[in-house]
């Protein structure tokens, strides 16, 4: 059976290949991904609120980030001033198919790109309306950026974009890394929690 730590590196691959940045880079705590954009210069993913406190006194560089799997309070335990703590998210996975979704009309999908990364786009009348990526790492389906576009909610549309990726990646495990709010979407959708994911940032200025 796959662990959550399992689920973190292949999450952590995946995602790397739907941002377009270098592979992540196998730490003895966890993941490096050297994402390098203003403001998100490095990003480490720590396997265990245990490594907080370290990484914290000799990584608070402005830009970099920690994403760390755990409970919140261990975490924040952790963290030197510098640190500024974000929202609580979650790696949640799914196994077997993702579950089919009618088009609604008048939508029309479309699906793009080859092994390893997808993407779908929903579009009504050449109008975007809900898109989203998937990557293929370790055998993982790895969905991002999902995303339906205000004025066309609570349609289904999200789910078309989940269904079609799903049968483009083909794999037999998900992955995704979702909000408080997403989190609650995805566990209707049959989703489950591996890991709670504490978010923190040196923010740019910030020496």
């Amino acid at each position: 059976m796959i662990t959550a730590m399992d689920i973190l590196g292949a999450w952590a691959r995946g995602w790397a290949v739907s941002r377009a940045v270098p592979e992540p880079v196998a730490e003895p705590d966890g993941f490096r991904v050297d994402v390098g954009l203003p403001g998100h210069r490095v990003r480490y993913l720590l396997r265990s609120p245990s490594a907080v406190a370290t990484r914290a006194r000799t990584v608070a560089e402005p830009g970099t980030w920690l994403k760390t799997c755990g409970a919140r309070d261990a975490v924040l335990a952790g963290l030197t001033p510098e640190w500024k703590a974000g929202n609580t998210e979650y790696l949640m996975t799914f196994d077997g198919g993702i579950p089919p979704a009618e088009v609604p009309s008048p939508y029309e999908v479309a699906v793009s790109g080859e092994e390893p990364l997808w993407s779908v786009s929903v579009t009504s009348g050449g109008e975007p309306a809900a898109r989203g990526w998937v990557a293929v790492a370790d055998g993982v389906a790895v969905f991002d950026r999902i995303v339906t576009e205000p004025a066309h909610r609570r349609r289904g549309l999200g789910r078309v974009v989940m269904h079609r990726l799903g049968v483009a990646a083909g794999a037999r495990t998900s992955a995704l890394l979702a909000s408080e709010a997403g989190r609650g979407l995805y566990t209707a959708l049959g989703w489950r929690v591996a890991s709670e994911v504490v978010p923190a940032h040196v923010p740019e200025g910030a020496r």
